[in-house]
């Protein structure tokens, strides 16, 4: 198989229909074999019938339903480890993403990236300020931390080498750094300029809920891709500071009682400072037990701190 396209959808019975017909033409149209995988993440309102009625006109294109609603990231994760394409595209399945752009990643693709991008340009044409800000902050605090530096982290629109997207282990909803994720396995990625198309049908499964998830994932993929083969640098770091903070501190408050004569008992700041020498204990603790949990990780399953990308 030459092409094949994932498109993880919920709850979208009037959007797969035309969809599917923009995918089936625009795939016709490139050269090559290519199959349409519609993953049905436990959708409710009956778009699983909708696709299994596309299904009977289209041997081309295979339906996965999945059990419950798990979510886009674990949609899109089951479209991605049962493509069976040399290149493998995820697209949103509201319409939004334009199909039409499919040939340009795949091309992009063969110059020898391993991972092509979408960019929505025009995706905040006449939105307020309060949507567009947050984005654009959101996109430019991820290429920060990540070091992968991008304009759009949360298109969906994305080519794959097959082999990195069924090497991809994405959990909650991590979907959003795949590029970052990417990165840490050696892949070359590129992004371009996509068309960006307002929602024909439904309605957004986007709330502001999604900020602080996305902040709480941020923090995870840091913490996996930096220091998960070195906790202790994280934890041990931060307990010496401030355990060297507390232990400073009461010195200094012992040395008052005793020069000074200044009663303790009743001082606030004698308790912040012991819990100050407690905390970094613990935390300098924490980074030895996740030493010990990273090499069991690691060595009971024979899972290698490298990623191997070429043997000569």
């Amino acid at each position: 198989m030459d092409f094949s396209v994932v498109i993880p959808v919920f709850n979208e019975r009037d959007s797969v229909a035309p969809l599917h017909e923009e995918l089936d033409r625009v795939m016709r149209s490139m050269a090559g074999s290519y199959e349409l995988i519609f993953v049905d993440d436990g959708s409710i309102d009956g778009t699983a019938d909708v696709l299994r009625k596309l299904k009977e006109s289209n041997p081309n294109m295979r339906g996965i339903r999945l059990a419950r609603n798990s979510g886009q990231t674990a949609a899109l994760v089951c479209g991605l480890q049962h493509a069976t394409g040399d290149i493998v595209v995820a697209i949103d399945g509201d319409g939004e993403n334009d199909p039409a752009d499919i040939p340009k990643l795949a091309a992009k693709l063969k110059e020898g990236y391993d991972l092509v991008t979408g960019w929505r340009t025009q995706r905040w044409k006449g939105a307020t300020l309060t949507r567009r800000i947050p984005s654009e902050a959101a996109n430019a605090l991820i290429s920060r931390i990540t070091r992968v530096r991008l304009h759009d982290y949360g298109c969906t629109l994305k080519a794959y080498r097959r082999d990195l997207a069924h090497s991809l282990k994405l959990y909650g909803e991590m979907h959003r750094f795949i590029p970052a994720i990417a990165a840490e396995q050696g892949a070359q990625i590129a992004e371009i300029e996509v068309n960006f198309r307002p929602r024909r049908a439904g309605v957004s499964k986007y709330g502001l809920g999604r900020i602080l998830r996305t902040l709480l994932d941020l923090i995870t993929v840091k913490f996996l891709s930096a220091y998960s083969t070195r906790p202790i640098q994280v934890f041990g770091a931060i307990g010496i500071v401030l355990g060297g903070l507390g232990s400073a501190w009461t010195l200094m408050l012992v040395l008052e009682k005793i020069l000074l004569g200044y009663h303790l008992g009743d001082r606030p700041a004698l308790l912040l400072a012991i819990l100050l020498v407690v905390v970094g204990v613990q935390l300098v603790s924490i980074g030895l037990l996740g030493e010990m949990i990273a090499r069991t990780y690691h060595e009971s399953q024979g899972k290698p701190v490298y990623v191997i990308k070429e043997e000569f």
